[in-house]
């Protein structure tokens, strides 16, 4: 079965364990929730790490993330976008979208 498509692809840089980070590494097929700034509302997405086969506590990464629901991020994102990663509550990492791979999600200039 073919993967979808990216919407994004993006930085992330998981906290270390030490700073609240998580105590085990994770792999691509990784599923957290994102928080993008809509009020109430995290944003599930699928991480590939094309990379590399794993990524521990602590490390800086490029992600190539399928959103769950792309429709909630419409007309939203632009390079340099920031977003948390989270499991629940708990954030384990930071990311920065580095492409809009997908143009329904991308902000109108100007």
């Amino acid at each position: 079965m073919p993967q979808p498509t990216p919407d994004i692809e993006a930085e992330i840089r998981f906290l270390p364990t030490e700073e609240g980070g998580k105590n085990i590494p994770c792999r691509s097929g990784y599923f957290p929730n994102h928080d993008f700034g809509l009020p109430g509302s995290l944003n599930d997405a699928r991480h590939s790490f094309p990379d590399v086969e794993e990524v521990r506590p602590g490390d800086t990464v490029r992600s190539e993330m399928t959103f769950l629901a792309p429709e909630l991020q419409r007309g939203r994102l632009y390079e340099g976008f920031d977003f948390t990663v989270q499991e629940g509550n708990w954030i384990v990492g930071y990311g920065r979208v580095t492409k809009v791979l997908n143009p329904d999600l991308l902000q109108p200039v100007g």
